[in-house]
């Protein structure tokens, strides 16, 4: 399975954003990982390490490695529509960032580990794959089984009201998958664009 499993600080402060947590050690050190830190003077990156860091990143936040990652590039790139927006809809649609958009788990490996563990189920059937791409109208529930399981309903919070493409039910543990996000509404901080014209390369 596709995991990051090192230090999480050391790679928001290579991006210098918490894209694995809550960085709130980025205040005391915002520095890049390293012997040097921020003392060593360094060069301008050139275009290929720009457009290399954002592709980066966009593994990192979702919890891609590089197989899958490209796997789902071409995918979008075989839609109609702009490229790189068509790469962050295809993203936000797999499985365990649905689980995490929903408020179901704290975060993205939370949500994997979830997933791989049996214990969410897509239209009334249990699915163990975090990459499942989910379809419009697909309806994501905690197994009954797990719902009496403290430990995991313990980290479950509300929806973020500004996440409109999922529907989700505190109450019986379900929401549905409403539609495929406009990129103008996901908020993480990627260029996507970079993305695609390193793919193009």
């Amino acid at each position: 399975m596709a995991r990051y499993t090192g230090p999480k600080t050391k790679i928001c402060r290579k991006f210098g954003e918490p894209i694995l947590g809550n960085g709130k050690y980025l205040d005391k050190n915002s520095n890049p990982p390293g012997q040097h830190g921020g003392s060593k003077k360094r060069k301008a990156p050139g275009e290929y390490a720009i457009q290399l860091k954002e592709k980066q990143k966009a593994k990192y936040t979702y919890g891609v490695l590089e197989r899958q990652f490209r796997k789902t590039f071409e995918e979008a790139a075989r839609l109609k529509g702009v490229t790189g927006e068509n790469l962050i809809k295809l993203l936000e649609g797999r499985l365990d960032n649905t689980v995490y958009r929903m408020g179901i788990s704290p975060s993205r490996p939370a949500a994997r580990q979830l997933v791989a563990h049996k214990h969410i189920m897509v239209n009334d059937v249990v699915v163990n794959i975090p990459s499942y791409q989910l379809k419009p109208g697909d309806v994501i529930a905690l197994k009954d089984k797990s719902m009496g399981n403290a430990s995991l309903t313990a980290f479950v919070k509300p929806k973020n009201p500004k996440i409109g493409w999922v529907e989700f039910n505190e109450s019986d543990m379900s929401g549905t998958f409403i539609t495929y996000p406009e990129r103008e509404n996901v908020p993480e901080n990627i260029r996507e664009q970079l993305i695609v014209e390193l793919y193009s390369k």
